[in-house]
């Protein structure tokens, strides 16, 4: 059995691989928080899957808070790793090393230009990881979306707790594009990369982006809720100039194109973005 290091199982993305794939694989816990990494032997480890970062945070973390637990932590697993046999390095980045919302399509060779500290970060890491790569070590990075499912939170759960608590919202007919990724086809992803042993850049995505009126509409289906959209004269504009960030979540587009990634592994996601929903608004797996 392919025995795993599991950074980040704690999260919400590594609580449900590991629940999904602990009888699959041997996985092995590891945590920045909580482990000496001095101690931490990899002899016996195949590969690692390092989901373990500072995420993005509306109210920001220090460019250094980044740069330590993104960049500095990421490399030293990583050549610890290679130094002790192991033979693929799994790193779970983001779509924010492109930049922001944008009416182009992002996909895995897209030109990078992040605009925040967190994107920066993840992109140099990257960067750092793919110069230790050799014939022995592969490195594979899987750059997400959003990512929903059961115990989402952030953005998602605010969007749901919104449409449990409000029968009547301004957001009708929004045309923007949005990809995000099931949790479920996420971890299906990193089973596929690391059976195949495929290095390289992935990018995950349900196969259809949703605009916010179409997520708004999903969401209150999963939960069998009446909800009446409407379209405000103004609103847009007023949301534009008083809260901009929240106007380019809900209003703008960010997009992805990952047709090579599942030419490249054969990959077809197991679930649909309606599907994903659906068992997110019902906490389900």
């Amino acid at each position: 059995m392919n025995k795993i290091l599991l950074t980040g199982s704690n999260g919400f993305i590594g609580s449900h691989f590991f629940d999904n794939y602990s009888t699959v694989y041997d996985i092995h816990k590891f945590s920045f928080l909580k482990d000496d990494i001095t101690k931490l032997d990899l002899e016996t480890i195949d590969t690692v899957v390092h989901l373990s970062a500072l995420v993005h945070r509306m109210g920001g973390a220090s460019a250094e808070e980044y740069e330590k637990i993104n960049v500095v932590q990421t490399l030293e697993l990583a050549k610890k790793a290679k130094a002790s046999g192991v033979k693929l390095f799994v790193f779970m980045s983001t779509i924010k090393v492109y930049g922001e919302e944008t009416e182009a399509v992002y996909d895995e060779t897209s030109e990078c230009y992040p605009e925040d500290a967190y994107g920066k970060s993840k992109l140099k890491a990257e960067r750092e990881l793919q110069k230790l790569e050799s014939e022995n070590f592969k490195i594979s990075i899987v750059r997400t979306p959003i990512v929903y499912g059961r115990g989402v939170k952030a953005n998602i759960n605010n969007l749901l707790n919104l449409v449990k608590k409000i029968s009547i919202l301004p957001f009708a007919d929004i045309k923007n594009r949005r990809s995000m990724v099931y949790v479920g086809n996420l971890s299906h992803l990193l089973h596929e990369v690391i059976i195949q042993r495929k290095s390289g850049i992935f990018l995950a995505s349900d196969d259809t982006p949703l605009s916010t009126t179409q997520l708004i509409e999903l969401i209150a289906d999963g939960l069998g809720k009446k909800v009446y959209l409407l379209k405000i004269p103004f609103f847009e504009t007023l949301l534009k100039l008083l809260k901009p960030s929240f106007y380019k979540r809900l209003y703008c587009s960010l997009e992805v194109n990952n047709s090579a990634t599942k030419e490249k592994l054969n990959l077809k996601n197991s679930y649909t973005a309606e599907e994903g929903i659906i068992l997110m608004t019902q906490g389900k797996k």
